[in-house]
């Protein structure tokens, strides 16, 4: 299989799929990544000149995390933090369908649209127009993934409302899973955030009880042609 996971920010692909992304690399799928915002610059302490190498190490981050989970390719798009909402749906859309022509995935991984994070909306429906299933196109199956302190930080009150039905059995990837977070010094937490290595661990065997294995990452699905 070959599958691109498209994310609004760089620790997004590790938050929602970091467990996955390490199993089926693990099992010699071919796992390319797509970040479409720069992350950071929407801090108010951000100075664009004085954080020019804090922006570049967090990048390299993304590049590293990608290597120890396996991907075969990480992009960042760099797209402004957090003003997703502000740029044309059809730039987005179109640096996506960019990467679905170069990459040709039979699979795509992005963020659920419910999510309490606008740039994740708009990843999500920017994915879904570049996906839209026309005869020529590569892509079989869209998942939908939870970020930890968006998708639930909604509470279920914005459409469309996070239920999954696909999980992944990531018992064996969980650490991998965690060990590339913390590769994000800037953007870990401490318990009881979400984003703590103990609260990642905790939703994945909060998941991995739901579907009876060890620990599992969980995705709505959009859409699969089998």
């Amino acid at each position: 299989m070959k599958a691109l996971l498209i994310a609004a920010h760089p620790d997004d692909e590790v938050l929602g799929c970091g467990g996955t992304i390490s199993k089926l690399a693990a099992q010699g799928h071919e796992i390319h990544i797509l970040i479409l915002a720069n992350g950071l610059t929407s801090r108010s302490d951000f100075d664009p000149q004085r954080d020019a190498c804090a922006l570049a190490a967090h990048h390299a981050r993304a590049e590293k995390a990608g290597q120890l989970l396996g991907a075969a390719s990480v992009k960042l798009a760099g797209f402004p933090d957090q003003k997703m909402d502000t740029l044309p749906l059809l730039e987005v859309t179109k640096r996506i369908e960019q990467e679905i022509y170069f990459r040709s995935p039979e699979t795509v991984f992005t963020h659920h649209g419910g999510d309490l994070n606008m740039d994740h909306v708009v990843t999500y429906r920017a994915t879904l127009t570049a996906t839209r299933p026309t005869s020529t196109s590569t892509v079989k199956a869209v998942y939908a993934y939870e970020v930890p302190s968006s998708t639930e930080w909604s509470f279920q009150r914005f459409e469309p409302k996070f239920h999954p039905s696909l999980f992944f059995d990531i018992s064996d990837s969980l650490t991998r899973k965690i060990e590339a977070m913390q590769i994000y010094e800037s953007e870990t937490r401490p318990f009881p955030h979400p984003r703590s290595p103990e609260a990642l661990e905790s939703i994945a065997r909060k998941w991995g009880s739901t579907i009876g294995v060890r620990a599992a990452e969980a995705f709505e699905v959009v859409r699969e042609l089998r």
